[in-house]
């Protein structure tokens, strides 16, 4: 997905879609195929663009970015008074944004982003001081006709909105606000001035914005105005005013508007999305429906679908007002279009809302598909949408971008993939403004807006930014453009699968126990040794090691020419000194590489393989301190040549160390304790390799290095340099931190060093970088013959300041989850061009050396349809294949992580626990055997030394066969011989009577 314009191709979602536009038909969204695929085209980000008539606008709201609430005769509203009694900061309502009176500023704002509408409501008690329609307030007026001559100046098509939440004070007092049917009337004659003074340039119109919340927290919860806390007939009573009075306006303009201003109206509906605990639970998808109607549905059936209340309603509400059949028919229909709100009111509503115990979803795709197949495909205008951040932040909003990235690729994934009619979408909101009952604790803007400065100066948050770039684009272009290739690697390319350590089995007792067993002699079931009695045996042999069998069984399998394992250090010397070595231990491992040798599989070997959760270190090292003592480094080097000495004839590859820089999750106590330990893990890494390169070498012409974990770092937000150079940090210090001193230097990285440096000066941090000496630099510079890294995943970096004395905290980096990217149980996001780009960094920073891919792999929770595991292969490797052939990083190998899984650990593996092989095995197989993804032909032809290496390997399987064939040709031939020998006696003793007899007769 992330190479080249996705090519759109019409596919089912994974549910079943009906297009009777039924009530009820919206619970199929929640009846998902249990065979769906989860790296389906359908369900990932699209990379593609929006129809070209495609609208993109931004909205505000009157209330919230006007001010000037007693500027120029302006009456007020409820929520004039609402927030000067509820709210502290109330006189800051006063002037908020100004925009009032900064109009050009919003203008320019508008102009930045480049938008094709403007979505904005009009301030009724600004045009009517009382509410009641009369002679217009002209400073109201002028401001109004200013702004929309101003859009139309600009090609700005203005959407204007006649009732967002701030009804004027007098009506509230004077009838009860929406409580009072006389508000219908009322609502109608002003919405019917806007349209004789505006509608001949108003093309758009919404009568009331998200009327939910106007009933539930205006008259229901009270927080909002005018802050009633009433009993819940009178918000069910209010929505049923509401939508009369919606339904009237719609009919004035139909009738004496819209022939000759050809213009559209609509109400704007809100509503949250929610997902049932089990999928397969009807009783949980009913919950999910029934949550649905009583709020989305409440408002939309009525207008959206057959003129009354749902079922669901009715049922659970029997005091809830009654339409008579004309005013169903009166009301049923009224909307152009269906203007949608999904915004955090909705996404983080108060317990009033019926969740029935379900999950509530950010799905904005889902959504839609429900008001698709509930309301007869309609038109759809997102109306509303966006994130927020906490009232501290000003430009760096990087949270709302990936907010607003999925939001809107779900949009254009409802368009191509399910054919839903949405032509429009709106980023809310243009400006920082008051917030309703959040006042200024949070912010919703595109552009920052300093409430207390006297400017007010419109800053473009990186938002901002960022929806500029889709609407200029028109949708999401991919970051890498280099479509796929069809190559192969060299054909010396080593594949292979990673292990991590390989757990000692013993051998078995069968024919290296001399002792004699008599079975069931009382009857028990059991063996009993027959005392005093010893019996021959055989030398012991490989093959005594039954496990050996099994994993023979699965490398033969998975078709490799390289296994990686790991040896424990802790059972090979289990007082971490020569004192005492396991030598069946080491039989074990020397068997294991000699009988895989036999299949052609080539061994890696780990010497030390340490985790989080085991450290692995032999018992008495670790009660001495383990890595924080430098003796520990001189135990490796002792443990190391050991173990070159013992299998280094059959082994060619090494890996001392696996992740050393991973072990700031063991030594954490603080820094100095976590840069001390890698510190001497450094060193022991060092002294490992000088000793083969010294010792080794010459005569078993190995290599040795040691292992990285190298996931790629990309700033999360690209619109700040913070993000970048944290980027880099995370890099210098994840991966410089070991890579630098080995294959650059021999020193710590600069950018590490003037980092710490920098926040000890500032007392944000005590630590102590350790620095090598003239000696140990030496010891260290060039201590490797390959580079070695583990990489899983691309993270995405924030700056993020912190204090303290730890290794997380030196770096002052924060991460941050796409949730736009497929990811697995265990959060690791598929992120295949972060693989390319991890490897030409390595070659640009530390030279032409050559790589290995040492272990590469994602967890996937299926046991028999790893489709994940085989999207993560193939979209890496392809990845890996362009490094290699474009870019000319010098790829020796790749390893896929790994062959069996652990119990109760992410499923990682090719291979269950109990052996039992997954579908993926097959598409690795076809990886191998093609050598990556090639044309018509393969121009790597069988060579003559794996022609070879193939007799070889049918000479070791058929090694009894042919030994038996051997007795019995040598037998054939000897009986052969004798025949022939006594033929030829025979013939010798036949002439010689034959010459006796002819001597006689003379």
């Amino acid at each position: 997905s992330q190479v080249g314009l996705s090519v759109v191709i019409q596919r089912p979602p994974p549910y079943k879609l009906h297009l009777t536009g039924l009530a009820g038909e919206g619970r199929s969204v929640w009846k998902k195929d249990s065979h769906f695929s989860p790296v389906s085209e359908t369900q990932m980000f699209l990379y593609d663009t929006f129809p070209r008539e495609f609208l993109w606008g931004v909205g505000t709201g009157a209330f919230q970015v006007e001010g000037s609430w007693r500027k120029d005769g302006k009456g007020s509203s409820i929520w004039d008074r609402f927030t000067h009694s509820e709210f502290r900061a109330a006189d800051s309502t006063g002037t908020s944004s100004d925009s009032y009176i900064l109009l050009d500023k919003d203008l320019s704002a508008l102009d930045f982003l480049g938008v094709t509408f403007y979505q904005f409501s009009i301030s009724w008690s600004r045009l009517f001081p009382t509410g009641v329609v009369a002679a217009p307030n002209e400073k109201g007026l002028q401001y109004y006709n200013t702004l929309i001559d101003s859009l139309l100046h600009r090609n700005i098509d203005p959407v204007v909105t006649l009732y967002h939440w701030d009804l004027p004070l007098m009506l509230q007092e004077k009838y009860g606000g929406w409580k009072n049917e006389s508000m219908i009337d009322i609502f109608n004659d002003y919405a019917t001035f806007c349209f004789q003074t505006f509608g001949d340039r108003v093309k758009y119109w919404i009568t009331i914005h998200n009327p939910y919340l106007v009933a539930w927290h205006g008259y229901g919860t009270g927080i909002h105005a005018p802050g009633e806390r009433g009993k819940i007939r009178t918000v069910y009573s209010v929505g049923h005013n509401l939508i009369k009075a919606h339904a009237k306006v719609w009919h004035t303009y139909k009738e004496h508007f819209e022939p000759f201003q050809k213009g559209m109206v609509s109400i704007v509906l809100g509503s949250h999305w929610i997902e049932p605990n089990k999928l397969e639970d009807e009783s949980d998808i009913s919950k999910c429906q029934k949550s649905m109607e009583r709020v989305l549905g409440w408002f939309a059936k009525p207008i959206h679908g057959d003129g009354d209340y749902p079922e669901e309603l009715k049922n659970e509400f029997l005091f809830l007002p009654h339409f008579t059949e004309d005013e169903k028919n009166y009301i049923k229909g009224t909307a152009d279009f269906f203007a949608f709100s999904f915004g955090p009111s909705n996404f983080k509503p108060p317990n009033t809302l019926p969740k029935m115990g379900q999950n509530l979803s950010l799905n904005l795709r889902e959504v839609l598909n429900w008001i698709k197949l509930e309301y007869n495909s309609p038109r759809i205008l997102i109306a509303e949408n966006g994130w927020f951040t906490d009232s501290h932040v000003k430009t760096d909003d990087t949270t709302a971008i990936y907010m607003m990235k999925n939001f809107i690729n779900k949009v254009l994934q409802a368009i191509k993939y399910d054919n839903i009619d949405v032509f429009g979408y709106t980023a809310w909101s243009l400006l920082d403004g008051f917030e309703w009952q959040h006042a200024y604790n949070i912010r919703r803007g595109l552009f920052y807006v300093d409430f207390k400065s006297k400017k007010k100066e419109r800053i473009p948050k990186s938002s901002a930014l960022y929806y500029k770039q889709i609407v200029q684009e028109n949708g999401f272009f991919p970051k890498d453009s280099t479509p796929n290739l069809q190559a192969q690697f060299s054909c010396d390319f080593s594949w292979g699968i990673t292990e991590s350590v390989l757990k000692v089995t013993a051998s078995s007792p069968q024919f290296c126990d001399s002792s004699l067993y008599l079975w069931n002699v009382t009857g028990d079931g059991l063996l009993h040794k027959v005392e005093g009695v010893k019996l021959k045996t055989r030398p012991a042999q490989c093959t005594d090691f039954v496990s050996i069998k099994k994993q023979l069984d699965l490398l033969e399998k998975m078709k490799v020419t390289h296994y990686r394992f790991a040896l424990d250090w802790s059972l090979i010397l289990p007082n971490g000194d020569l004192s005492v070595v396991n030598r069946q231990v080491l039989r074990y491992y020397r068997c294991v590489i000699s009988e895989i040798l036999k299949l052609n599989i080539q061994s890696m070997v780990t010497l030390y393989y340490p985790t989080h959760t085991y450290l692995g270190l032999p018992g008495p090292l670790l009660q001495t301190g383990g890595w924080l003592n430098q003796s520990t480094a001189y135990a490796f080097q002792a443990y190391a040549a050991l173990c070159y000495r013992e299998l280094g004839d059959l082994v060619k590859l090494w890996i001392t160390i696996n992740e050393p820089n991973q072990l700031s999750n063991v030594y954490n106590r603080s820094s100095n304790d976590t840069y001390r330990a890698a510190h001497n893990l450094l060193i022991a890494h060092a002294m490992a390799w000088r000793i083969y390169d010294e010792q080794y070498r010459s005569s078993q012409y190995g290599k040795v290095s040691l292992s990285l974990h190298s996931d790629w770092a990309e700033p999360a937000n690209p619109f700040f340099e913070s993000h970048s150079k944290a980027a880099n940090r995370f890099l210098q210090f994840e991966i410089g931190w070991f890579a630098n001193p080995i294959f650059k230097t021999g020193d710590y990285p600069a950018t590490m060093r003037d980092y710490i440096t920098f926040k000890n000066r500032k007392g944000l941090s005590h630590t102590l970088l350790p620095s090598f000496t003239s000696e140990e630099k030496q010891l260290v510079k060039g201590a490797a013959d390959f580079y070695a890294l583990n990489h899983f995943t691309t993270r995405f970096v924030i700056h993020e300041p912190q204090n303290g004395s730890q290794y997380d905290f030196d770096r002052d980096i924060q991460f941050l989850q796409d949730i736009t990217c497929l990811s697995s149980p265990s959060r690791l996001a598929v992120v295949p061009w972060g693989m390319r780009k991890v490897l030409r960094w390595i070659k640009n920073t530390y030279g032409d050396i050559d790589i290995y891919i040492t272990a590469n792999g994602i967890d996937d929770p299926s046991l028999d349809n790893d489709e994940l595991r085989n999207y993560y292969l193939g979209k890496y490797v392809q990845e890996v294949l362009k490094a290699y052939y474009i870019d000319k990083v010098k790829i020796k190998g790749y390893y896929a992580f790994k062959m069996t899984e652990e119990k109760s650990k992410p499923r990682f593996g090719f291979f269950t626990s109990d052996s039992k092989g997954k579908p993926s095995i097959k598409f690795y197989n076809s990886l191998i055997s093609n050598n990556g993804f090639p044309a018509d032909y393969s121009v790597c032809g069988p060579s003559s030394h794996e022609k070879q290496c193939s007799f070889c390997m049918f000479i070791s399987q058929k090694k009894p066969l042919i030994f038996f064939a051997c007795c019995l040709f040598s037998t054939l031939i000897l009986l052969l011989a004798l025949i022939f020998f006594q033929k030829r006696k025979r013939r010798k003793r036949f002439k010689a009577k034959s010459i006796k007899c002819m001597c006689v007769s003379f």
